[in-house]
């Protein structure tokens, strides 16, 4: 009897793991045949992939959240941080990561030949466009509480109206050390302002297009006030009182507005990630989910998040200063190297520069390239600039292309049309500093840039799986 039941409950576990190996890929929704044969299909594990992601974002209000919630999950899954104050003592295979500003961080497994194979480098970035309180914001109109503001970034000011905003970033505290004061994350987590828009009866013409001038409308409206009402230190007394410390203690502060409506998956298919700061926090956490599972190999594997790409990168946790270049080094010296041994390195090095790319828009066609059209689920897109605003050449697309051959990823091109601007990214930014190999590329978005972007179930799971791929190399 004992030696059929054991073999009942193996039959039953084996008959269990098959469900669920087949329940992975099963559609998210199932529908009639006639409706799969038209529509994308969209899988189970494509969509806890996106709902990750969706939490993801949800958590990291800010750029410092990002960098808060990614060492979380490094540490769970066996890395080890470092700081660039100190001598670093790193073993071949080993999982270390360091971060820089509190906004930018870079996680690597060391490769155990990375002077012949170099780096294999996905380079991603924290911040995204969003408004920002400015010093002594406190200002009183006709009986309202507003913060003054300025835009970070290039956001489109007008999706930032009639929405639930809330307050989240990091504030500075009286420490120990005067050099060195004592840094705290905050986030409010609920609605506490709105910047409200106009009514239509006041001004007619604004469906025809309206100059939004941010000094003058770009303020939240907290709340209605007395006439006796003291501004002065109104928001250092809510920042006090969120973290539960006396006023005095708080020297000064980074803080943004988001909105605290979360993201969600949407479509009558569940073709959609609907979200705030796609753009790029869906490469980033595509890179964490990657390189938290990455073997270690012959090269050294580096996922590079920067900051403030949305404005220039020039700072000192920016693509554009020498932060990569000296990581970069200290990984070969501090493994033995020489630096006759980084130089080589470099040259044997690739790097995914990966930042959101345009889809299409169906509403506006004539945006696009005629012959480049990146549509969203349709596949990863390759950014190409021939007045080289990205990495991307003939050389570095053979490689990428390849790669997703490999894992049958679809793969599309986008090209901005000839009348337009092209953007630029981390990619030609951080090449100027370390002139490594690399090739743009990106999930396409829809509202690029808004307080609300979309991008595509299926494209979010091609991006982790081509990152996984090419760190497995």
């Amino acid at each position: 009897m004992k030696k059929f039941n054991v073999i009942s409950l193996s039959v039953v576990l084996f008959v269990f793991f098959i469900v669920l190996a087949v329940d992975a890929n099963e559609p998210a929704v199932k529908k009639t045949d006639e409706v799969k044969s038209q529509v994308a299909v969209i899988t189970q594990k494509e969509l806890a992939e996106a709902n990750e992601l969706l939490k993801f974002i949800d958590d990291s209000p800010t750029c410092f959240h990002v960098v808060k919630n990614a060492k979380e999950i490094l540490l769970k899954n066996g890395f080890q941080e470092l700081f660039l104050t100190e001598k670093w003592t790193i073993n071949k295979g080993g999982k270390y990561f360091v971060t820089q500003n509190g906004s930018a961080f870079f996680a690597f497994i060391v490769g155990a030949d990375t002077v012949n194979h170099g780096f294999k480098i996905v380079g991603v970035h924290s911040d995204s466009p969003d408004i920002r309180i400015k010093p002594n914001p406190e200002m009183v109109t006709e009986h309202y509480l507003k913060l003054n503001t300025d835009a970070y970034g290039g956001p489109i000011l007008n999706t930032w109206f009639d929405r639930p905003l809330s307050v989240a970033g990091r504030v500075a505290l009286k420490g120990k050390d005067i050099l060195k004061p004592e840094l705290k994350l905050i986030n409010v987590n609920k609605a506490v302002a709105i910047i409200p828009n106009v009514a239509i009866h006041l001004n007619r013409k604004v469906n025809e297009g309206v100059e939004i001038k941010k000094q003058e409308v770009l303020l939240p409206v907290f709340c209605t006030v007395e006439d006796d009402f003291k501004k002065e230190d109104f928001l250092i007394n809510i920042i006090a009182d969120e973290l539960n410390i006396s006023k005095d203690k708080i020297l000064n502060y980074d803080l943004s507005f988001y909105d605290c409506q979360k993201g969600s998956v949407i479509g009558i298919n569940n073709d959609f990630i609907f979200s705030g700061k796609l753009d790029d926090l869906e490469a980033v956490f595509a890179g964490i989910q990657a390189i938290k599972e990455a073997p270690a190999s012959k090269a050294t594997n580096l996922l590079a998040c920067f900051d403030n790409e949305e404005i220039g990168s020039k700072t000192k946790q920016g693509a554009d200063s020498t932060l990569m270049a000296s990581v970069l080094e200290r990984i070969v010296l501090a493994t033995g190297g020489s630096r006759d041994d980084y130089f080589r390195s470099i040259s044997n090095s690739f790097m995914l520069s990966s930042d959101a790319a345009h889809s299409i828009h169906p509403n506006y066609t004539d945006k696009s390239d005629p012959t480049n059209k990146p549509v969203i689920n349709r596949g990863l897109v390759i950014k190409v600039s021939l007045s080289q605003k990205y990495t991307s050449d003939a050389n570095s697309m053979a490689v990428v292309k390849e790669i997703a051959e490999k894992t049958k990823i679809p793969c599309q091109m986008l090209v901005s049309n000839s009348d337009m601007k092209s953007g630029s990214t981390i990619g030609p930014i951080s090449a100027s500093h370390v002139p490594l190999k690399s090739v743009d590329i990106g999930v396409p978005l829809l509202g690029m840039h808004s307080i609300k972007e979309t991008c595509g179930v299926k494209d979010h799971s091609y991006m982790i799986e081509l990152y996984k791929t090419f760190y497995s190399l």
